[in-house]
Order: C-alpha cells, then structure tokens, then sequence
C-alpha cells in the first residue's frame, strides 16, 4: 500500500474519542499517526494499520 507523509487515512474502527481519521507523521515499519479529532499521536505496526485502512485521503491527487 502506497501511504506518504501527510496523508489522511480513514479507518474503519474509531478511536476512542469517536474519530475515524488519521494524520500519517511517520512512516516506515511502524506508522505515526495523529488523530484529527482529538490531536493524540500513536506509533501502529505497519502490517495492523494496513489492515484497518477504509481509504487514503490526500490533497495533490494526481
């Protein structure tokens, strides 16, 4: 899955504040992510994240 820097991702479950999108800061084997809602930032192995990702969200689509 092709996921870059500042990317959007919605997932499919919520975070615990009720927010579903995520701001991409980090990316390698672990992703970070910020929740758009709430402004917490989590590191997710890359393998759980992919599996939750609804769609990617970015703003320069080509």
């Amino acid at each position: 899955m092709d996921i870059k820097l500042n990317d959007i991702l919605e997932m499919k479950k919520q975070h615990p504040c009720g927010g579903k999108q995520f701001l991409v800061l980090r990316v390698g084997m672990d992703f970070k992510l910020r929740c758009t809602t709430c402004g917490r930032e989590v590191m997710v192995p890359r393998a759980k994240t992919e599996k939750h990702i609804k769609r990617v969200l970015r703003e320069n689509e080509e």
